[in-house]
């Protein structure tokens, strides 16, 4: 009787390992197949020959593609985990809801943070490098001189950031312990680096995320139809027609010897004409378009603008007063056991609300930025490499976003192994012999 207890218990353990590790790749490839049709729409075209560039180019794109993908799912976990412990609450004996549990949740997250590692580390340096390469010199040119190169720049870059790690903590922590620590590649060196990384992916979302909810009025204002107050836009588009066929007359008097002139009226004639397209967007436009999509989009805006700075502040004042509001302090519920919100589901919405809106906000602000401001990818316009630089950036703001809405009190979630989950798992096993 133990001995058949005992092969249930590892056929139990068996199908639960091939269910997660099937909803984690069919979850990863949706996202995946979504990064690369993003990717591909701002990719250069003329960046697609037939030869070895173009080889390299697609090798290229496939691992800023993954990256891409790992740093939607790192962005996506935080609120699907919070909307998994809701629909635990509410359907805690639901059969056909019992593969959603808190296994899956870690091993969800382990996951993540397995590929962010592996991303910034390891793939994104050997894109970068792959696609600068060109064989080291007196070797015969091609694919393998490539990837050679590559991996011994990857390996320089190894040591350059192993050399640096141990240098502070030398001056940090001068200690013969902490020192052996670092031997430790996979259980001390590779998390305390990413904990730096993500240390580093906080306080860009604290410089992005400010900048970031102010430009979103201006960005809403530019994508959404005005009202037409006051304005005679037919008017307005004969002003503008007749400017641009005046300026198309002097670009075709002028000589081809003048080329600052003409290159001058060119961007002039270039910006007319998108001003005259806007224009003419508006004309088009609905009434409910432009006089209830654009207040209602502002006024929704400045509501969760204000919620947002209402629940930071709040948070701040507890953390000023009480000692155990600090994160560390705390053991917040796990999956499962207790709704994240006073107002229960309407409350843990507006979280997930709140988050994607920071997430949001902080892309903005981080492509507002005047150091940044030469990263905005256009389509059919980016370069690889830039397209490899906006996915390593995302990549942090994406790892840094639960770390910085847990600090900033936007969420209690706390992911620990509980009894919830052997409760889980033994409904589910019952169940499942039942239906057998």
């Amino acid at each position: 009787m133990e001995g058949q207890d005992e092969v249930s218990a590892r056929e139990q353990h068996f199908h639960s390992q091939v269910r997660e590790s099937t909803i984690c790749f069919l979850l990863f490839a949706i996202l995946y197949v979504v990064s690369y049709f993003i990717i591909t729409r701002y990719k250069r075209k003329s960046d697609e020959q037939e030869d070895e560039d173009a080889i390299v180019n697609r090798i290229s794109l496939f691992l800023s593609t993954f990256t891409l993908a790992v740093s939607a799912g790192a962005v996506l976990l935080l609120p699907f985990s919070i909307i998994s412990n809701e629909i635990l609450l509410s359907f805690p004996q639901n059969y056909y809801i019992q593969w959603l549990n808190g296994s899956l949740i870690h091993g969800l997250w382990n996951l993540a943070s397995l590929f962010s590692n592996l991303c910034l580390f390891v793939l994104m340096p050997f894109a970068f490098f792959f696609l600068e390469s060109e064989g080291f010199a007196g070797l015969k040119k091609g694919l393998r001189a490539r990837i050679l190169e590559t991996l011994v720049m990857l390996v320089l870059l190894a040591l350059l950031i192993l050399g640096m790690v141990w240098v502070a903590s030398a001056l940090i922590d001068n200690d013969a312990a902490s020192m052996e620590s670092l031997y430790d590649l996979w259980e001390f060196y590779l998390p305390y680096l990413y904990s730096c990384i993500s240390l580093m992916g906080c306080l860009l979302l604290l410089l992005c995320t400010p900048v970031g909810l102010s430009r979103m009025f201006t960005v809403m204002g530019q994508l959404l139809v005005k009202p037409a107050i006051l304005e005679d836009l037919d008017e307005q588009i004969y002003i503008i027609t007749l400017e641009e066929e005046a300026l198309q007359r002097r670009l075709n008097g002028l000589s081809s010897s003048v080329e600052y002139n003409v290159m001058e009226l060119e961007q002039e004639l270039e910006n007319v004409k998108t001003l005259k397209t806007k224009l003419e967007r508006r004309k088009k436009a609905s009434a409910w378009e432009r006089n209830l999509v654009y207040p209602a989009v502002m006024v929704l805006l400045l509501i969760e603008t204000s919620i947002s700075v209402l629940l930071v502040a709040c948070n701040i004042l507890c953390l000023l007063v009480d000692e155990t509001a600090m994160p560390k302090g705390t053991r917040g519920p796990g999956i499962g056991n207790a709704s994240l919100s006073a107002f229960g589901f309407v409350g843990a919405a507006l979280e997930i609300i709140l988050i994607f809106y920071l997430m949001v906000s902080s892309v903005v602000g981080f492509y507002s930025l005047r150091f940044f401001g030469d990263f905005i990818p256009k389509k059919d316009d980016t370069t690889m490499t830039k397209i490899i630089g906006n996915c390593v950036s995302i990549l942090v703001l994406s790892s840094a976003l639960p770390v910085m809405s847990r600090t900033l009190g936007l969420h209690k979630l706390h992911l620990s192994n509980t009894s919830r989950d052997s409760e889980t798992a033994k409904a589910s096993a019952n169940g499942h012999q039942k239906a057998l």
